[in-house]
């Protein structure tokens, strides 16, 4: 299995994350022709870099023959990021009235009318992205990445997500640094992520709404549930936009795993501040199930799972005018698609009308198709979407040998003792029916034959 690890000890940034993946070994023009594709009249400028000591990768963002602006702050606000300050000086303001005024870096405020023209609405990046000539995994990869930091900026400013005008990170450098992340990570096709816990940084962000202590308000929300800390420096270390690629990727968080490295990249940051190197580190290699144990030899054993902490996406709609052939087909079908797990809850609506809670739990990467089959196939007008975090026991599948025929055994084992023994439902269901005999002897007959 192929896996990679990023090290976040300089917390992580879109283009940190771009530069790690070129350092590592990552074909340069794959990242080239996801930006034209994106008819941004962008453009990428790779370099090799020191950043304390260590050969990096930097990329920069061009728009025409512009350095595009860099994004380091909460995406409705706009901050200066200089080396000198430990705090974010404001330069863009942002008040929700019908006309706005902002300050610009040129001094001169300007007033415009609600609509934001200035900054790009979901609908409008989405739109933006569809359109591109990209493949359909890398465009629902940075489709999603927005919708989740779309789902932030509804949550902190208390608006409707389609309302939420990206200043930011509706900028081009950061649609670049997305649809590029994603053009990236599909290319290295990796089959499982982890990163270490984020340091997060220090000092504060000065926005419309106040000062906040880094990270900045929207960057904090994307970082609900996942592993942080603050250490070394005083400034913003996790931008909104490599706090939206964590999320996407969805990686499992802890030490590195043990995994044979094959590739290193270091992928710098701006900033180069003295003795800490302002670097992201990506491991890519194989995994090594050398250091587990081996398995008895009576038992074989299938692909090991490690006890991991993951996010999740969940989507629920309450339905109360469906009917129940079409929940259980929409229930088969999105296991079919890729469904972590689909629960149908009894429930009281509106009016003591008798319903039903469709739940689907799933992986990032598979929610925006799953929120399709949703919409498409049911009576809902909207459902919830939220990301939640799971852990999972170590789990391995073996086949026992019975009278009644072989029989997978679900293992589950948590700090290296086994918790659970679980024969599969499927064989214990077969065996029965051919031997006619009792379902609950057969899975009696596989739980003793795996104790043997």
């Amino acid at each position: 299995m192929r896996i990679a690890y990023l090290d976040c000890f300089a917390g992580i940034s879109g283009d940190m994350f771009l530069g790690a993946l070129l350092d590592a070994g990552l074909d340069p023009n794959i990242l080239h022709e996801a930006v034209a594709a994106l008819n941004l009249n962008a453009t990428l400028k790779i370099e090799k870099v020191d950043r304390s000591g260590i050969s990096s990768t930097k990329v920069h963002v061009y728009e025409g023959t512009g350095l595009a602006e860099s994004n380091t702050a909460e995406p409705t606000h706009r901050h200066e990021n200089e080396e000198a300050d430990q705090t974010h000086q404001q330069t863009h303001t942002h008040q929700h009235h019908p006309k706005t005024q902002h300050q610009h870096k040129t001094g001169h405020p300007h007033t415009h009318d609600h609509n934001h023209a200035h900054g790009r609405s979901l609908t409008v990046i989405r739109d933006l992205i569809t359109a591109a000539s990209l493949p359909s995994a890398v465009k629902q990869t940075a489709i999603q990445a927005f919708e989740l930091l779309g789902a932030s900026e509804a949550k902190i400013h208390n608006v409707p997500v389609e309302k939420i005008h990206f200043h930011e990170v509706g900028a081009v450098d950061a649609i670049v640094d997305i649809v590029a992340s994603s053009a990236g990570i599909h290319a290295l096709a990796i089959d499982r992520w982890f990163s270490s816990p984020l340091n997060v940084g220090g000092g504060t962000v000065d926005c419309a709404h106040g000062r906040f202590p880094a990270p900045a308000p929207a960057t904090a929300d994307l970082l609900r549930g996942l592993p942080t800390y603050s250490a070394h420096i005083e400034k913003e270390l996790v931008t909104p936009t490599g706090a939206t690629l964590l999320r996407a990727l969805a990686p499992t968080f802890g030490p590195q795993p043990p995994m044979r490295v094959e590739h290193i990249g270091y992928g710098a940051g701006t900033r180069n501040p003295k003795d800490f190197p302002n670097v992201l580190r990506l491991s890519i290699g194989e995994a090594d199930d050398s250091t587990h144990p081996a398995p008895s030899p009576k038992h074989s054993l299938s692909k090991h799972h490690a006890q991991d902490s993951q996010i999740v996406t969940v989507l629920e709609t309450a339905l109360d005018d469906l009917s129940p052939q079409i929940l259980a087909y929409v229930s088969e079908t999105a296991l079919a698609q890729g469904a972590l797990d689909v629960m149908l809850t009894p429930v009281i609506m509106k009016k003591g009308r008798p319903g039903t809670l469709l739940t689907i739990l799933c992986n990032p990467s598979d929610s925006p198709a799953l929120q399709q089959l949703i919409l498409r196939e049911t009576s809902t007008l909207g459902l919830r979407i939220r990301q939640d975090t799971r852990i999972c026991v170590d789990r391995h599948h073996a086949t026992v040998t019975t009278p009644y025929g072989d029989i997978r055994v679900k293992i589950g084992t948590l700090n290296g003792e086994q918790c659970n023994i679980a024969p599969e439902f499927e064989d214990c269901r077969a065996a029965a029916t051919k031997h006619n005999v009792p379902l609950k002897l057969v899975q009696q007959t596989a739980i003793a034959a795996y104790l043997k």
